[in-house]
């Protein structure tokens, strides 16, 4: 069984709350652990002209560049869902983007569902800046 990390499932369950979501109803959250160790969170905030929104995952990288990181160390997620909840593809992108391939992501229920897999699992063949090298 899982055992999510407990501060990062009380940061992102924290902010879960705030999300707004007016329009799907569906409130998520995120927490990154950065190599500094600092937590950053951040949550989903819809927009009638949907789907313009951002998910939680951004805003909390947005909230870890902002803060002066560029690197996640551990990122957790949950979503009142009945199964632990994935990024969506874009996010999967922007995480790959800032965390190794063996970074430890966690998915998480509010009801205690978890499910813990790396980002290489989150996103195979994740498109990198390798891959421009003769541009």
């Amino acid at each position: 069984m899982t055992i999510p990390d407990p501060i990062l499932l009380a940061a992102a369950s924290e902010v879960r709350l705030k999300a707004y979501a007016p329009y799907s109803k569906f409130q998520v959250g995120a927490a990154i652990r950065g190599r500094s160790g600092r937590i950053y969170a951040g949550c989903n905030v819809e927009n009638v002209a949907y789907p313009e929104g951002t998910c939680a995952e951004a805003g909390a990288i947005a909230a870890m560049v902002a803060a002066g990181e560029i690197e996640i160390a551990e990122i957790l997620i949950i979503a009142d869902s009945p199964a632990p909840v994935p990024p969506c593809g874009g996010c999967r992108q922007k995480i790959a983007e800032f965390a190794g391939q063996g970074a430890p992501v966690t998915l998480c229920t509010v009801d205690g569902q978890a499910r813990d897999m790396t980002v290489a699992g989150l996103l195979p063949g994740a498109f990198g800046a390798e891959h421009m090298e003769r541009s």
